[in-house]
């Protein structure tokens, strides 16, 4: 008998041609999707049409699918952080919460409960073995790369996980569901946050947190009132459109004070920052490198990897790019790689 391998299918092309990899590699596969949301979610890439393309792929491909409940620990670990995120003036990313918690903590908890040797998901990107530690590298395909939001995995989170389209395009992923005949073969990429509709999270926040929407100050770096606001939570670092208020030149958001409830605006110069300090810290390799370390770090993640230094701080660490960066946002991730090796990456609190 071959070794055990839980897929996490979530009822869309990737995971599918995963679980399909996978049987042909010759693992014993059980597929698993996780009910995180209550049952009458409509978003497209969570709800029951989601669940019933998953069983489909499932039966098609002749593998046992079961739905497991994660719905509390998704609230805790992702939608309350990510509201309170927004209440304090940040950005948050609740895909890495979400990998880090629900994809690869609850999923990985589970399938230990039922004995698998492995757990695997439809993710882009690659895991490899040197000197015996584990690396975490960018996919082959940079352009569906997502190693960006798995910075918080280590070594004992690397030993048993598997991706089987880190060295695949998406087109090959879609061939290998077509020579299936999976239902998911042509189904396309969802772009939603899956608990926002519609991507409005300004709707989202103004029906769950009401208390979000607190009138204040609009005011430039030097203090000067320019305007109100409706709330610190409905804006961004970067954001131009919307602001309302009269200038010359235009302006941009460049700071969020949650404590005197104030947006904080500046030209476009104002709003470019060579160096961020993250907090959260996690190495993949599991051990401290020597500082600096030099390579390449990204701030968002959908832009290329640009030249840079970590360095060590007292309570995290400090990433100083070549190059200045448009609109650091606190909340978000920054990762640094060496190559294609993920070798750290942490939560920005500031750029400075």
């Amino acid at each position: 008998m071959g070794k055990t391998v839980v897929v996490g299918l979530s009822g869309g092309v990737d995971s599918s041609a995963a679980a399909a990899l996978l049987l042909d590699q010759g693992y014993d596969v059980i597929g698993v999707t996780m009910r995180h949301l209550p049952a009458e979610t409509t978003n497209s890439c969570c709800g029951l049409d989601a669940i019933v393309d998953a069983r489909r792929v499932a039966k098609k491909l002749g593998i046992k699918h079961v739905l497991v409940d994660v719905e509390r620990p998704f609230f805790e670990k992702v939608i309350a952080p990510f509201e309170e995120a927004y209440l304090a003036g940040d950005t948050p990313n609740p895909c890495a919460l979400c990998n880090r918690h629900i994809k690869f903590g609850a999923m990985w908890d589970w399938a230990k409960s039922q004995g698998a040797d492995y757990l695997a998901t439809g993710h882009y990107v690659r895991v490899r073995e040197q000197d015996g530690l584990y690396q975490l590298l960018r996919a082959r395909d940079h352009a569906k790369d997502q190693s960006y939001l798995m910075y918080t995995l280590g070594q004992a989170d690397l030993a048993h996980l598997l991706f089987p389209l880190g060295d695949l395009t998406k087109a090959e992923s879609r061939q290998i569901a077509e020579s299936r005949s999976l239902a998911t073969a042509h189904k396309p990429d969802s772009q939603e946050l899956c608990f926002v509709p519609k991507n409005d999270y300004q709707g989202y926040l103004k029906e769950h947190r009401p208390e979000a929407v607190k009138m204040g100050e609009i005011v430039d770096r030097e203090g000067t009132v320019l305007g109100t606001h409706q709330g610190i939570a409905f804006y961004t670092v970067g954001q131009r459109r919307g602001l309302n208020v009269s200038s010359q030149e235009p302006r941009y958001v460049v700071g969020l004070e949650a404590g005197t409830n104030r947006v904080v605006v500046g030209s476009r110069e104002d709003a470019l920052k060579r160096s961020v300090v993250v907090r959260n810290v996690s190495y993949v390799s599991g051990k401290t490198p020597e500082f600096p370390v030099w390579g390449n770090a990204k701030i968002r993640y959908n832009m290329e990897p640009e030249p840079a230094r970590w360095i060590s701080t007292s309570d995290g660490a400090e990433i100083e790019f070549d190059q200045p960066q448009w609109a650091i946002s606190p909340g978000q991730v920054a990762v640094l790689y060496q190559d294609d090796v993920l070798v750290a990456g942490g939560k920005i609190t500031k750029p400075s």
